[in-house]
């Protein structure tokens, strides 16, 4: 069975997005779910690493973002995703004006926890990362909650 493949997506892809990216990993190991989570920015620079409460919060659940780096958001990820996971409206649009063929595909993560929009974290005190951390983790449940389960090979 091939695995869902989720894309997540913010604006620099150092905070949100990456955390969404490896709680849905964690949430899918935790289901014994087959997934495939990659995580891009709107607005990236290549190669800048997750910011530090990012990495830090996603340590205390057991995730690790000690080697993410960030991407921009490409055609070739555009292709690549089943569902394409928008933090904000604006990135849904900014997405939509530059890759068409993902349209059908765009979301916006916060429906499936109850928010419109996932605020961002970034500058802020590490209790604030939490809380984003929370958010997104109840997003991401809630995500998986609505796709069909597609178990891991053993």
């Amino acid at each position: 069975m091939v695995p869902h493949r989720l894309l997540f997506v913010c604006t620099a892809n150092i905070c949100r997005s990456p955390m969404a990216e490896a709680l849905a990993l964690l949430c899918a190991e935790e289901r014994g779910w087959a997934i495939e989570a990659r995580s891009c920015g709107v607005e990236a620079l290549t190669g800048l690493p997750a910011a530090p409460n990012s990495i830090r919060v996603i340590d205390e659940v057991g995730g690790d973002l000690s080697r993410h780096l960030a991407q921009p958001m490409s055609e070739e990820l555009a292709l690549w995703a089943d569902r394409v996971l928008v933090m904000e409206i604006r990135h849904a649009t900014m997405i939509r004006e530059r890759f068409p063929a993902a349209d059908d595909k765009i979301q916006l993560l916060g429906h499936f926890g109850g928010v419109m929009e996932v605020a961002d974290p970034y500058g802020s005190w590490v209790f604030t990362y939490r809380r984003s951390r929370d958010l997104i983790r109840r997003c991401v449940d809630g995500l998986l909650d609505t796709m069909p389960a597609r178990p891991r090979r053993s």
